[in-house]
């Protein structure tokens, strides 16, 4: 669970914009503890998660959506050498946060639906 929150919130962070130095700074904390939440390595609280909720924007419940999913669920919950969470959610991949910014830094809606026409135009036509 804590690993997942992470997760979260470094999705929203990158998309946002927001370094980690930044996001810390607007939380009251320092940009050590925010790399230790986005690891999993600290537990956040329900007190920090509040603040980091109004700060990205997001309800609490951001933070557990998805949770539970066949991709974040943990291969072995043992403690000995068992292979450990699987992260692969596209929604935590570097590629994605940097395309949805890119894409919502374009503010002319009508330009983002031919975007959105244009990669689903080539999607469809190079999985064909």
């Amino acid at each position: 669970m804590d690993i997942h929150v992470g997760q979260r919130i470094k999705v929203r962070r990158s998309l946002l914009g927001l370094s980690q130095e930044k996001l810390a700074e607007a939380v009251g904390i320092t940009f050590q503890q925010i790399q230790k939440y986005e690891r999993g390595t600290n537990r956040v609280s329900a007190g920090r998660l509040f603040d980091l909720s109004k700060v990205l924007e997001v309800p609490v419940s951001f933070f557990f959506d998805q949770f539970g999913n066949a991709k974040t669920i943990a291969n072995g919950m043992a403690d000995n050498d068992q292979d450990g969470f699987e992260h692969d959610d596209i929604m935590t991949r570097k590629e994605t946060t940097d395309l949805l910014r890119v894409y919502y830094s374009v503010e002319d809606e009508n330009a983002r639906k031919d975007i959105m026409k244009f990669i689903k135009s080539m999607a469809d036509r190079l999985s064909s």
